[in-house]
């Protein structure tokens, strides 16, 4: 791969090709049925898919980028050790390689960098065979702020010149935008997607407050952000501390590319740094653009608000 190509978007072409391999993982560990399913705590399970999808990603991110920092949801003693050769992806998307680098983003090292990485976003519908809730989620944070993103579908179907082809990759970049996918404007009426799985008091209050004509229940953060960018929904409405950073950091980044906007419930961007916890605790909020997610914020009471930041 040139190195005349500056190093994010040289990342992020590796990211969409390592991505694609990952989904093969995953639909290859659900083929041969055997999941291999250990509950890591309450409605939070891991399975083999998991587990191999983020042992692809990090090896092959880190043989082509050792200075750069991949924090991994399933981390743990057992993923580290000899990778097969069959999983470790050097090749890197030709045409994001083509990409004008946005000027801000030209210069940045590898110590800048902190990779989020949710190979399996979904796990839970996964199980269940929700299988197009599933997504693997590779999220490029500069100087704690997410710039780039993919999000890539195992299950998605389409058919290219007569032959069924399993699988996409959608992708962003700030201040270039995205592809992958055909953008969609909101739809007519306000559509709200929400939790499928972790649903509360304080989570169905701040649906109500919104006076939407339709609520889409679904699995996985990665996914409910593709319903926002392919005009399904209009609004993601999360008053919980259940997400994580690598639940959100690439599907903020691909939504920030498409000019829309994500933070927490309180309006705040949280921060996607090495040393930032893990989870997201006062929940998500993200729009298809900054009107709609001012609608939201205004929507939600004060009195939820500083429970959910009180929590």
């Amino acid at each position: 791969m040139s190195t005349t190509v500056p190093l994010i978007v040289r990342l992020l072409a590796s990211s969409v090709s390592v991505a694609g391999r990952a989904g093969k993982i995953v639909r290859d560990v659900m083929s041969k049925g055997e999941l291999g399913i250990v509950e890591k705590g309450k409605d939070d399970y891991q399975t083999e898919a998991d587990r191999s999808a983020q042992r692809c990603i990090i090896a092959s991110l880190s043989a082509q980028y050792p200075k750069v920092n991949i924090i991994g949801e399933e981390d743990s003693p057992e993923d580290e050790g000899e990778v097969s050769s069959e999983w470790l992806v050097v090749d890197a998307d030709k045409e994001i390689l083509s990409i004008e680098c946005p000027s801000f983003l030209q210069n940045v090292k590898e110590e800048d960098i902190v990779i989020w990485v949710d190979p399996l976003d979904g796990t839970s519908e996964y199980t269940q065979g929700f299988l197009e809730h599933v997504t693997v989620l590779i999220g490029i944070s500069v100087n704690e702020k997410p710039v780039a993103g993919v999000i890539h579908q195992p299950y998605f179907k389409t058919l290219v010149d007569g032959e069924k082809k399993i699988g996409r990759t959608i992708w962003g970049l700030q201040e270039v935008g995205v592809g992958g996918y055909t953008p969609a404007p909101p739809p007519d009426s306000l559509v709200i997607t929400t939790t499928r799985s972790h649903s509360n008091p304080i989570v169905e209050k701040a649906l109500q407050v919104m006076n939407a004509t339709q609520i889409l229940r679904v699995g996985g953060a990665g996914y409910k952000v593709l319903q926002l960018l392919e005009g399904v929904a209009s609004i993601y409405v999360f008053a919980s501390p259940g997400c994580k950073k690598w639940d959100t950091c690439a599907p903020e980044a691909v939504l920030n590319a498409a000019g829309g906007k994500l933070t927490d419930i309180l309006g705040n961007y949280y921060k996607y740094g090495a040393s930032e916890t893990r989870p997201n605790k006062t929940g998500v909020l993200a729009a298809v653009n900054n009107d709609l997610h001012t609608y939201a914020l205004n929507k939600i009471p004060q009195e939820l608000k500083e429970k959910l930041a009180n929590k």
